[in-house]
């Protein structure tokens, strides 16, 4: 299998992490902005990522992976069996693709907008030298135009869906029942961006939106993360890379 990526994407973290649960060896090709778009979109008629090459079979979408990775992979499975039990991790793991992803994007948009070394840190590792000087000059009101719509009221909404995120994993135990599943997956990988995980590398690992990634109140949140990917076998440095991987996150 093939993962398209862009390494620092929390829905290309999603669909890392969704081949980790299933122990799947995998390459993956890093997706430069612009050019790299055009091509997959050649490729998969697709110009966003997380897209999988499995075979001829091409899957774009973290949530279209996590079903086909489930139907070809049937073991562990990413949903539970229970009818109950599989419309509660399918709920959480919308809210965290949609509610808790637009929350996390923003606050590190902000983020992004006051610490230029932030910024040039996440640019994609084929972006060349020049260019990331350029841009890690830029002034912070250049990137945060998006970013100012996100207002205080806003902030307090996700800190407070952290506060409550922080109550419920403090035993360390799984968000539903006894075993990992996709919503455990799905609220890890927007987890991503808040306080950068150590596979994000040394440059971003511990860093990420001032007031949530050094706050203590949520120090729990984040070590219930850094433990699931533990148990993903993702650790430090995540998976051992295949042959011909380009880059794994």
């Amino acid at each position: 299998m093939k993962l398209f990526q862009f390494r620092h994407s929390p829905f290309c973290e999603k669909a890392r992490l969704l081949l980790s649960a299933k122990a799947v060896p995998y390459a993956v090709q890093e997706v430069v902005p612009g050019v790299g778009q055009v091509d997959l979109f050649r490729r998969s008629g697709q110009r966003q990522v997380p897209v999988l090459e499995d075979g001829d079979v091409l899957v774009a979408g973290s949530v279209a992976i996590a079903r086909h990775l489930d139907s070809r992979i049937p073991n562990p499975p990413l949903l539970p069996g229970d009818a109950q039990e599989r419309a509660r991790a399918l709920i959480w793991e919308n809210w965290a693709d949609t509610t808790l992803a637009h929350g996390a994007r923003m606050a590190l948009l902000q983020a992004i907008s006051q610490d230029n070394h932030l910024l040039k840190a996440l640019l994609p590792q084929a972006t060349p030298a020049l260019l990331r000087d350029v841009v890690g000059a830029f002034p912070g009101d250049m990137v945060s135009g998006v970013s100012q719509l996100f207002t205080q009221a806003g902030l307090q909404q996700l800190r407070h869906a952290l506060e409550q995120l922080t109550t419920l994993v403090a035993n360390g135990q799984p968000l539903l029942g006894p075993r990992h599943c996709v919503a455990d997956v799905a609220v890890a990988a927007q987890l991503y961006g808040l306080k950068f995980p150590a596979t994000a590398g040394a440059a971003l690992a511990g860093r990420g939106v001032p007031g949530i990634a050094d706050h203590p109140l949520f120090e729990p949140l984040f070590a219930w993360r850094d433990q699931f990917y533990g148990a993903m076998g993702r650790g430090d440095h995540g998976p051992a890379p295949s042959p011909d991987q380009n880059h794994h996150g």
